[in-house]
């Protein structure tokens, strides 16, 4: 098990509320990076609302506020169980142990966490999920608040969007973390 290539799965939720449950994920993308940058493969799904949740007040102004992003993210949803269960074949098809990676961590796993436990039984993940923030304070040296991405070096940065779309956030927080570990193996 220690020899097992790890593959990075940068994620990304959109949601409409704080919490899964009283409110559901609308859509998420994951980009499976090895160590070196390669980008191995892509899922990226939009997902029908759960069955009595509804939308959090704050979210739904923000989502207001994203009208492209929100176009996008509700455009050909699917069931939740049928793509939680698509995700899962996914996971189990890399060729390697994956690691979940996000920023932040603690958002983006708990929904996809509880979506696989609760439509699947299982969560290849088990509890490991990998916060780039939380990376990037150890890396710098600094507290957490002085760890957010405008304290970051440049050159951690590729040029790609950030458009709050699952797939482009997934991508472009994955190269991110890809490039910090560069820097600690260089």
């Amino acid at each position: 098990m220690g020899n097992q290539v790890e593959i990075y799965v940068s994620t990304d939720v959109e949601t409409d509320g704080p919490i899964p449950g009283p409110h559901s994920m609308l859509s998420f993308a994951s980009a499976a990076y090895l160590a070196d940058k390669t980008l191995l493969t892509t899922f990226a799904a939009n997902l029908d609302p759960l069955p009595d949740a509804l939308p959090h007040p704050e979210t739904a102004a923000w989502w207001k506020s994203n009208p492209e992003a929100w176009t996008i993210c509700r455009h050909n949803s699917q069931p939740p169980d049928i793509t939680m269960k698509k995700y899962l074949l996914w996971l189990k098809a890399l060729p390697g142990r994956p690691v979940f990676v996000a920023y932040p961590v603690a958002f983006d796993f708990l929904f996809v966490y509880w979506y696989l436990i609760h439509f699947t039984g299982e969560s290849p993940f088990g509890h490991n999920a990998l916060d780039i923030r939380s990376y990037a304070m150890g890396l710098l040296k600094t507290t957490y608040l002085e760890s957010s991405k405008r304290h970051m070096p440049a050159h951690w940065f590729d040029d790609l969007p950030h458009t709050h779309v699952a797939l482009d956030d997934a991508i472009e927080q994955g190269a991110l973390f890809c490039n910090m570990l560069r820097g600690t193996r260089d």
